[in-house]
């Protein structure tokens, strides 16, 4: 695969299987909520290690977030991401449930990254080349169901509450030796940051800012062309 932004390298590296013997990796420290409010820069949205204290009362606390997280379709708004390396991009974002979304990133960066509702194109302009993944592979899936039943032990490994914020380590087998944590508000419940931790334990953290939902979508915005350099890893 191509040259690509951190969360594209951690989303590859998922993908194709383990690279080295990897530990259970921690549940990664959120950034403080008014941070995640803010707009760019951020100082740094995650650190490793674990961070806060196991929540209570499980079962309430994932089904409320279940509940707020089904009543979306559609969310748009701005992100900025930091790799394991303190590796920065930024750009607005386009999501559609089930299974759409778009990532535009700011210049210099010049990758597309589209999912259509089967699969995934990550296309690098800059390199000439284009990855296509079945969606159902890849650390998206989760947050493009359809439906989540968070409630479900098989889908949520740990959960966590720091200061205002909620993070739920998924543990799905098909994100084989990766890691994906969703970062939520505790009092509304409101996605605010990912993080997709790889087979060695690395982690790159994507935050939202700026969201708006409910708004209708183009849904050419999700449409993926193929080029002919397009290829399936």
């Amino acid at each position: 695969m191509s040259a690509c932004p951190a969360f594209l390298c951690a989303l590859a590296a998922t993908l194709a299987g383990p690279a080295l013997a990897a530990t259970e990796p921690p549940v990664p420290i959120p950034i403080p909520r008014e941070a995640a409010l803010a707009a760019p820069p951020f100082d740094a949205l995650v650190a490793p290690g674990e961070g806060g204290t196991p929540v209570m009362d499980r079962t309430l606390v994932l089904q409320n977030i279940s509940n707020y997280f089904n009543s979306i379709r559609t969310m748009q708004g701005q992100f900025i991401q930091i790799g394991p390396n303190d590796e920065r991009s930024e750009g607005t974002f386009y999501l559609s449930r089930p299974g759409k979304v778009r990532f535009r990133y700011q210049p210099p960066v010049r990758v597309e990254v589209v999912a259509d509702g089967k699969s995934l194109s990550v296309e690098d302009k800059t390199a000439g080349t284009q990855d296509l993944y079945p969606l159902s592979k890849t650390p998206l899936k989760a947050l493009l169901a359809n439906h989540i039943d968070l409630t479900s032990s098989e889908i949520v490994g740990d959960i966590r509450e720091d200061g205002d914020l909620i993070s739920v380590q998924l543990a799905e087998p098909t994100f084989g030796d990766g890691r994906l944590t969703l970062i939520f508000d505790k009092a509304t419940y409101e996605l605010r940051q990912w993080v997709v931790t790889d087979a060695r334990g690395l982690n790159t953290s994507v935050a939202l800012f700026n969201v708006t939902t409910g708004q209708p979508i183009d849904p050419r915005i999700f449409r993926i062309y193929i080029t002919g350099n397009a290829g399936r890893p």
